[in-house]
């Protein structure tokens, strides 16, 4: 079945509840984190994009903030449609918990080549929600590195809400490690990495027109 279980469903619902975040190893089976990798490493140079800053209109591109290519998700193959279902499954599952009106999911996979960063930042601001538009309220990060060492650096560190220069997680880019956090509350950022560092990642959204 291609759906998080009940157990782990009722883990992440607290965690986001209690301290608004969740990290897990192996939340999704091998067999599928196997798969996404070969997929990834299948993709083509030029099927990577570089990463920008702001959407739509206010979308730049700023090296200085960023420096990690990107390549957006479809679900035009099956293994990335099978992804896509498992990611589905939690926004189900939450939704029934926590009743966050989560209605879809975007994501991309996120090659960050050796010396690639991307500077503290969030992924949601409050003030920026308007009437009618959708709205990123929960991030995911999937890792799909295999045996990454502490000194291979590309953590991703987490920080409080209340104070943006106190970490609240340093987080390795390991293989099939599972970060949730909600959008608006926490600044994070990746440090620079000695080694090709990949990733997929992705935020649930929230229609503002339907609350």
């Amino acid at each position: 079945m291609n759906s998080f279980d009940e157990h782990q469903l009722d883990l992440i619902a607290d965690a986001l509840v209690e301290q608004g975040y969740w990290v897990v190893d192996d939340a999704l089976p091998k067999f599928l984190l196997n798969s996404l990798q070969i997929h990834f490493n299948e993709l083509q140079s030029d099927e990577f994009k570089a990463a920008g800053i702001g959407r739509q209109t206010d979308f730049q591109v700023q090296e200085t903030i960023r420096s990690d290519k990107i390549h957006w998700i479809q679900p035009n193959t099956e293994i990335t449609a099978d992804f896509l279902q498992w990611m589905d499954s939690l926004r189900v599952g939450l939704n029934r918990r926590l009743f966050m009106g989560l209605f879809d999911y975007e994501s991309h996979f996120a090659h960050y080549p050796v010396g690639a960063f991307y500077k503290k930042h969030v992924d949601a601001f409050r003030g920026n929600r308007k009437q009618g538009q959708s709205n990123r309220v929960l991030s995911t990060v999937l890792y799909l590195n295999d045996a990454w060492r502490l000194g291979d650096g590309g953590e991703l560190l987490l920080y409080a809400e209340d104070d943006a220069n106190k970490v609240i997680e340093t987080i390795l880019p390991e293989c099939g490690r599972l970060v949730i956090f909600l959008s608006e509350k926490f600044p994070h950022e990746v440090l620079p990495a000695k080694r090709e560092r990949k990733s997929i990642a992705g935020w649930f959204r929230v229609n503002e027109g339907a609350l």
